[in-house]
């Protein structure tokens, strides 16, 4: 790997991670076309990455975070979920990612939000419950809708959307969850990743580990605070879109060359 390939993956983590778009999928897709080999040591460096968004979040939130202890066991209630089938089949959910399901599931994710959209289009922008008035249970049944995510390209910010739109959130409402519920979903993955893969990973990849993780935070601060402003005043069509032309691109022209 080559300080542009981590500085450019670095990025893509940042824009991605928390668009509902599946920064995995991108990452997987762009290793592709990097010519970077998809070894156990590679997919450990894409998961840990992602730490350095998930950090950003952190720094945005953490006020709001101190002063609203509920909204903590609201976030490891909905946490459990992933948690308990992360752990359960990792070795299964591994071995889905590649490209073909990558793009698919790109594509099927962006049906879903044309429809969730469609259903709600003749409700204002701004209609739906604030953050503060999520149950206990509803914050679980977010939790299911995350655990969906492990397949690779679904999203995991784009599957806590649609589960959180579903149940009556605001869009900001259930963006800002959605961020939120990364916390301990990524530091979890990422730690157990490195644990677990720690004898593959020689000195250089913990270097270039090290530059796209300070750049998937930077980049990740901005497109937080971008994306929240967005989806005050718009709707999600417009990923849900970029989705299904990305899918079916990678799809017919990236899936059939040689790994």
């Amino acid at each position: 790997m080559t300080l542009f390939d981590a500085l450019f993956l670095g990025a893509l983590e940042g824009v991605t991670e928390f668009l509902p778009v599946s920064s995995t999928g991108h990452l997987i897709l762009a290793s592709q076309l990097l010519g970077l080999q998809q070894t156990a040591a590679h997919k450990a460096f894409e998961v840990s990455i992602q730490l350095g968004s998930i950090l950003a979040v952190l720094f945005l939130y953490a006020q709001r975070l101190l002063a609203d202890k509920t909204l903590w066991l609201k976030i490891a209630i909905a946490f459990l979920p992933a948690g308990v089938l992360g752990f359960l089949f990792y070795k299964h959910i591994k071995a889905l990612f590649g490209v073909e399901t990558v793009s698919i599931m790109l594509i099927a994710g962006g049906i879903i939000f044309l429809i969730v959209e469609y259903i709600r289009r003749d409700k204002p922008i701004e209609e739906g419950k604030d953050l503060s008035a999520l149950t206990y249970k509803e914050a679980l049944i977010i939790g299911l809708f995350q655990s969906l995510s492990m397949v690779p390209g679904t999203s995991r910010s784009g599957a806590t959307i649609i589960g959180g739109l579903f149940l009556g959130l605001n869009r900001k409402s259930a963006a800002e969850f959605s961020f939120l519920l990364a916390i301990p979903t990524m530091m979890i993955a990422t730690a157990y990743d490195l644990i677990k893969h720690r004898h593959e990973m020689i000195v250089d990849d913990y270097s270039m580990l090290a530059v796209a993780f300070v750049t998937a935070f930077i980049f990740a601060f901005f497109t937080v605070k971008l994306f929240v402003g967005f989806v005050s005043r718009h709707t999600f069509t417009p990923f849900a879109i970029y989705r299904i032309v990305v899918g079916i691109i990678f799809f017919y022209f990236v899936a059939t060359l040689p790994v």
